[in-house]
């Protein structure tokens, strides 16, 4: 690996989940701030997609697979000589809505699966080259979910609190090294997969924002992903919670009132 790059070097990151949604959005916008980006995801029509409208380099990843994120560490360090400047962990998602009493555990686990290691193994993967560059950033985004629980929302509630609990650890242990750990929790964000893989109805994810005007959308939160990671590097969001103005809690959302 090479020391970090030269000052006027254009700055690289690693968003995972960059597939569609949030993920996506942050790697289209990072591209347009001037970042060189690696977008990383399961599905490669999707990325191909991506790839095509902004310019980013791409690479299909499972973050559950060890074997998998090899091969993203191996992009990298071919891609960036091995000095990389963020990881932005987005990959992640609820599946279901049963209560505790009749938890689905193959659903929990899949979640945790998602949310928590595979965070934490692309995590200790990319963390060398992040140290290398001499400006990193591990940016989480994780839920709302992970800071209040709901009915109906355990699983989600704890692979999210999971994941909270991951970055605030990663701050403590990475304290006097120039790697900033940022987690950023959005509220209701309304995007084309996120509820409809929920809950498996079209009908029912529409339900989700009845009423609601302007949920957040993916391009918001990675309006808020863009000013944490360009911000001077001296400056550490360490949590920033992100909601449309209709919603005060996860479980309290003015519906039919206008926002």
């Amino acid at each position: 690996m090479t020391a970090h790059s030269p000052a006027d070097a254009p700055l690289t990151a690693v968003v995972t989940g960059a597939s569609s949604g949030i993920g996506r959005a942050t790697a289209a916008r990072l591209v347009a701030d001037g970042w060189r980006v690696l977008a990383v995801a399961r599905r490669e029509e999707r990325l191909a997609e991506l790839a095509a409208e902004t310019g980013c380099e791409v690479l299909a990843v499972d973050v559950t697979s060890d074997e998998s994120v090899a091969a993203l560490v191996a992009r990298v360090e071919e891609l960036f000589d091995g000095s990389l400047n963020a990881v932005v962990h987005v990959a992640g998602g609820a599946l279901g809505v049963e209560t505790a009493a009749e938890a689905d555990l193959e659903k929990w686990q899949r979640m945790y699966d998602i949310n928590v290691l595979g965070a934490v193994r692309v995590t200790r993967a990319l963390l060398p080259a992040v140290r290398v560059s001499g400006r990193g950033d591990l940016l989480f985004v994780t839920s709302v979910a992970g800071h209040e629980a709901y009915p109906g929302g355990s699983g989600y509630n704890a692979a999210k609190a999971g994941e909270h609990m991951l970055a605030a650890a990663l701050r403590l242990e990475l304290n006097g090294e120039k790697v900033r750990v940022i987690e950023v929790a959005p509220g209701m964000v309304r995007t084309e997969e996120f509820s409809l893989v929920r809950l498996g109805d079209q009908d029912a994810a529409d339900a989700v924002y009845d009423g609601v005007e302007q949920p957040l959308t993916a391009e918001d939160c990675a309006d808020v992903v863009s000013y944490a990671l360009n911000a001077p590097h001296h400056v550490n969001l360490d949590l920033v919670t992100v909601r449309p103005l209709a919603q005060a809690a996860a479980h309290r959302v003015a519906r039919h009132q206008g926002l």
